[in-house]
């Protein structure tokens, strides 16, 4: 019984491994190769970033992400069989969402785990325990959140180049407006992040903040950005 389940263990060790490789490959480089592309950070740089931030992110806001794939796509209760079924069923997915990762980034196609995973859970649910084990208003959620996240996030976008092509690019001295309003971008990021970092990740460490505290923790962290931010920009002007 020890023998088999340090197999399933190693097992789950090799594919997972398998699938970070795949996050790597595919997930990370849509994030990374638009500021690779533009010679912003080097791959060098982008690796130390992503081993760093991948790192935290996954410590500090991968537990509610993680419960909803355990406990929101599939309702495991409604089932005698016996708990090997659902191990095996996890391995299952676990292994086909990476292989899918894997076709994907030779294939040069931009693919998200989350759907992969998603989809591979759906697949068992059914195989498994049929069309009413799927917690199917939850999948609705996740499948909306695929179409609005890029919705809202091209929109975002958009406006950002606006205001960018407005203060900094269609000023007469373009590179004296950059150094002008650059640190206030930094702020903007410096404060989005931490607000994100606290009101996902502080809770998991037993800080149960208040609003007031968030905003005033999130301000704090931006102006530090802010502040390094603008020195450095002295230092290369």
């Amino acid at each position: 019984m020890i023998e088999h389940n340090i197999i399933l263990l190693v097992l789950a060790c090799i594919f997972g491994l398998f699938m970070t490789w795949g996050v790597g490959a595919n997930d990370l480089a849509n994030i990374m190769s638009a500021t690779i592309g533009s010679k912003a950070i080097s791959v060098k740089q982008a690796l130390i970033i992503a081993a760093i931030f991948e790192l935290a992110g996954a410590l500090l806001g991968g537990g509610d992400v993680a419960r909803t794939i355990q406990y929101g796509i599939i309702n495991t209760q409604i089932s005698n069989d016996p708990p090997q079924i659902f191990i095996y069923g996890m391995l299952s997915v676990l292994l086909a969402s990476a292989t899918w990762m894997w076709l994907a980034s030779y294939l040069g196609l931009p693919v998200s785990i989350t759907n992969a995973i998603v989809g591979a859970m759906i697949g068992f649910g059914l195989l498994v325990l049929g069309v009413h084990a799927i917690y199917w208003k939850k999948v609705s959620y996740i499948a909306i959140s695929w179409v609005s996240s890029p919705t809202i996030a091209s929109i975002v976008a958009y406006l950002l180049f606006l205001s960018v092509q407005k203060l900094i690019l269609s000023a007469s001295d373009p590179l004296k407006k950059a150094y002008k309003f650059i640190p206030i971008y930094l702020f903007l990021i410096g404060f989005i992040l931490s607000e994100i970092t606290i009101v996902k990740g502080i809770k998991h460490a037993g800080l149960d903040l208040n609003l007031r505290e968030n905003i005033l923790i999130a301000i704090g962290c931006g102006i530090i950005i802010l502040v390094v931010g603008h020195f450095i920009l002295k230092r290369i002007r």
